[in-house]
């Protein structure tokens, strides 16, 4: 295997283990400073920029492995119908089966930079509505906590108005009886002939 494909191979290997990575069951809190580290680091926007020149360049390593792939398919159709030595024959299927392994490894190695690129919009968007989820939570176990307190201070405020009610009553009742027991004091002086002053001396 020559060098550019070794290093497409290694790229390969790379893109499995992150793949691996992303799909971890780790904590949600982990997993949240994890992408923000990578969303917010200068050096992964350098990293990202150079895996992009490189997906490119195994881009033209693609074309470039499917274009000879179908050259050695020609030769090989052409052979068999010309009837060559077997040991041409063999070097032929060599060079067909490298050309379609470098084949193969350029396609898959692009197909997963795609399912990665994918994967981890996903789990952007996936950590985005966790936290929207979670404000959500804390918001209506705010409103939850409002209504009970608002229930409670309306249920405190009736107790305070019938409290009031009773009072005024009392307050009625107390006049009232402030006023028949007047009455009762004067009719009393009038009836005995005393004195305010010896009937607080009695009492």
């Amino acid at each position: 295997m020559t060098l550019y494909y070794s290093l497409v191979f290694v790229l390969l290997i790379f893109e499995m283990g992150v793949f691996c990575a992303l799909i971890l069951p780790i904590p949600f809190t982990w997993r949240r400073k994890l992408f923000k580290f990578i969303s917010t680091s200068p050096l992964i926007a350098k990293l990202k920029h150079g895996m992009k020149i490189m997906f490119i360049s195994v881009l033209v390593l693609f074309i470039d492995s499917v274009n000879r792939v179908f050259k050695v398919t020609e030769e090989a159709s052409l052979n068999v119908e010309t009837g060559v030595r077997d040991s041409y024959r063999t070097d032929m299927q060599a060079r067909k089966f490298y050309s379609q392994r470098n084949m193969y490894l350029c396609g898959f190695t692009l197909f997963l930079s795609l399912i990665l690129n994918r994967l981890y919009l996903l789990l952007n968007d996936a950590i985005r509505y966790e936290e929207q989820l979670a404000e959500l939570r804390a918001r209506s176990s705010d409103a939850t906590k409002y209504a009970s307190i608002s229930k409670e201070v309306e249920a405190l405020r009736k107790e305070l108005h019938a409290k009031d009610k009773d009072f005024e009553r009392l307050k009625l009742q107390a006049d009232q009886n402030n006023k028949n027991y007047d009455e009762l004091v004067d009719r009393y002086v009038k009836e005995t002939g005393k004195s305010i002053a010896d009937i607080k001396k009695v009492l």
